[in-house]
């Protein structure tokens, strides 16, 4: 550890405390890693899926007589001044791995840039920012809001919120001076109308932060997919259960919050992504990569939300649910494309080099059938 500061040092010790682990290994990051996907692993080594197999088995074929529409009709909601590139992930995504159709569902300032990112979207303009909006014509704006959304909401085969969503007081509003925050009518109704029309939900980002102060909004809906990173599960666990996140009972933990919040299925992102919907708790491991680049969540979730609708298409009665299996394969294929990119890339790689490889990673674990 020489030439390491003492701040960093003071780190790297609590770290290795946390984890149990007092060897002071050099190799403390490869440690830490390890020994954290054990502790979630602790009693159960059947945890991890043949993430794989379940991808194949709801990867539909590609058949001449079928419609543009019938391999997925996704939407995303989110997108604002300051985040553009979220929706975007998130939208093409779901193109690059199939979907015929991708909406984003974004603000006015918002839209042209998302336009501009590629012609393959269809970009709905209808989202407004509390700076724009004065407090007489708020109703009359959501009412235009929720009329638009409900034209096009029963088409749709799966919903992502929050890519890019922002924290905007028109979105989200402050309430006391605990900074906590409740959804606002716009975003929170849209998720209200898709409940109603039994549309899947995969909630990612701002979604989240939304969601998490509002648990009604996805409380007791299984067509709701939480995706939270380390610190979005925290609020979770704090939130659902009063606690604070224990990996030595990650498994058991994961449970109890997923059937907390009403058995939503919940894709806890990670060294290993853990996925429950409150009634089993399943592990990918496979692929993956080191570099940690701003938007590898975005593309998840709308990797999810094509997995998701191709699984509810599934003839017959499957062994595990839809939005679980959608999690597994949307996993499985983001840490293969990963993998692929940083192989190629190492430490430049960027979202959009991922992007690049959905397609050939998909086509190396289910190569494409095609019927006529």
């Amino acid at each position: 550890m020489v030439g390491l500061s003492g701040a960093v040092i003071r780190r790297q010790q609590f770290l290795i405390r946390c984890l149990g682990d007092y060897s002071g290994s050099n190799n403390i990051c490869n440690s830490a890693s390890i020994k954290m996907q054990s502790l979630l692993s602790v009693g159960s080594p059947s945890m991890e899926v043949d993430a794989v197999s379940i991808l194949k088995s709801i990867t539909p074929s590609l058949e001449a007589s079928k419609h543009k529409g019938q391999a997925g009709k996704i939407a995303v909601v989110g997108g604002c001044r300051e985040y553009t590139g979220a929706p975007y992930f998130s939208a093409i995504s779901a193109l690059k791995i199939g979907a015929d159709l991708s909406h984003v569902f974004c603000t006015k300032e918002a839209a042209p840039v998302i336009k501009g990112y590629s012609p393959e979207l269809i970009v709905h303009p209808i989202l407004e920012e509390s700076y724009s909006v004065r407090d007489e014509d708020k109703k009359s704006i959501l009412a235009k809001v929720i009329e638009e959304v409900d034209k096009w909401m029963e088409r749709f085969d799966c919903l992502v919120i929050g890519p890019g969503l922002g924290r905007d007081p028109f979105l989200l509003v402050e309430k006391n001076a605990i900074r906590k925050f409740v959804c606002m009518d716009c975003v929170s109704n849209i998720m209200k109308h898709a409940r109603q029309s039994n549309v899947p939900m995969v909630i990612d980002g701002d979604g989240l932060f939304l969601v998490t102060n509002s648990l009604d909004l996805i409380s007791g809906y299984p067509l709701a997919v939480l995706t939270p990173n380390v610190n979005e599960y925290k609020r979770l666990m704090q939130k659902v259960l009063q606690c604070e996140v224990n990996d030595r009972d990650g498994t058991q933990q994961l449970l109890s919050l997923a059937k907390g919040i009403g058995g939503a299925t919940i894709l806890r992102k990670g060294v290993s992504d853990f996925i429950s919907n409150g009634e089993t708790v399943h592990a990918v491991s496979s692929f993956g990569s080191p570099r940690r680049c701003g938007g590898q969540g975005d593309i998840l979730s709308g990797s999810v939300a094509v997995f998701v609708s191709w699984a509810h298409q599934l003839a017959g009665e499957p062994s595990m649910s839809a939005t679980v299996m959608g999690c597994i394969a949307g996993s499985v294929l983001l840490r293969k494309a990963a993998s692929q990119a940083f192989e190629r890339n190492r430490r430049s790689m960027l979202t959009t080099d991922i992007i690049q490889h959905l397609g050939t990673s998909l086509e190396e674990l289910c190569p494409v059938l095609v019927s006529q």
